[in-house]
């Protein structure tokens, strides 16, 4: 996609963070603007802001966990708006205690992780795409993934493991799509460190979802680590500038920064090596993604 004006977007976890950002950066575009979250008060706010702003919005309550609630989402854009065109399956969550080994994970975790983080991005591609080829028209599908689907080792092991998978069926699309000459983009996006909430998630993890005895509390040590390393992360509208330009250029993968380039190779290069690899902890990782961006801010 080239131009934007006059088109429709979709955004699921549109009431903040990247997908706020997003929103907003479409708009400016000239693009009718659904935003879909689970929290219908945080999308309203986005919407009536842009309908202040002098945009065309429309606020959609979706837990895209839900496969009835994506496809209800998808009959309303185009009811409303006559077409999709840019569909941002972009909700993500993020269980508390992400540093704790593998096998401490309560079920709870792993469910409301791949619910959210992998088959919300399946539901997306379930409902929008057959109404996008059916359109005949130009699109794109962005699925926010995170470059921690890119690399391994200990750390945030169930939502690490959903989002390798949402990259793996982000690929398959885009294979899928060429397949049939389709003139419909794909780009996976692969943050590192951004400033958004996602590490709050918490606040909206369904109630049949909590684990015995409730939700994991990090160390107080993480927690104010974590709070300097996001404190001085990248913008999600640096992110949303990124992305326009990769939706453009129809760019496949797009990675927001490249310090953990090293991680990634690390570990593709024992795959294709046969052997073992000795992965960098997550923590150190992200500590060294913001070092970086310091740096280039000097």
């Amino acid at each position: 996609m080239i131009n934007f004006e006059g088109k429709t977007a979709v955004i699921t976890g549109g009431g903040s963070g990247i997908g706020e950002a997003l929103a907003w950066r479409f708009a400016r575009e000239g693009m009718k603007i659904v935003v879909a979250d689970v929290d219908l008060s945080a999308a309203k706010r986005v919407c009536d802001a842009l309908e202040a702003a002098g945009h065309r919005a429309l606020a959609v309550r979706t837990d895209v966990s839900r496969p009835e609630e994506v496809e209800a989402l998808a009959a309303t854009s185009f009811e409303t708006f006559g077409s999709v065109d840019l569909l941002c399956n972009n909700a993500g969550v993020v269980p508390s205690g992400r540093f704790r080994p593998v096998w401490e994970y309560p079920l709870e975790d792993w469910k409301w992780s791949f619910d959210v983080n992998l088959m919300g991005v399946a539901h997306g591609f379930r409902s929008f795409v057959p109404r996008m080829l059916a359109q005949g028209t130009e699109g794109h599908i962005v699925t926010t993934a995170s470059v921690a689907g890119l690399i391994s080792g200990s750390g945030a092991t169930v939502y690490s493991a959903a989002k390798h998978a949402a990259v793996r069926i982000t690929e398959g699309l885009y294979a899928s799509l060429r397949e049939i000459g389709a003139p419909i983009g794909v780009t996976v996006l692969c943050p590192g460190l951004v400033n958004t909430k996602i590490y709050q998630s918490e606040r909206n993890r369904p109630q049949d979802l909590q684990p015995e005895g409730g939700a994991a509390e990090e160390t107080e040590e993480l927690k104010a680590v974590a709070a300097s390393l996001y404190a001085g992360a990248i913008s999600p509208e640096d992110v949303a500038e990124q992305l326009i330009g990769a939706v453009r250029a129809n760019q496949l993968y797009l990675l927001t920064t490249d310090k953990f380039d090293d991680a990634v190779e690390t570990r593709m290069r024992a795959i294709l090596d046969r052997t073992n690899p000795t992965f960098a902890g997550l923590l150190d990782l992200t500590k060294r993604d913001l070092r970086s961006e310091e740096e280039k801010a000097l």
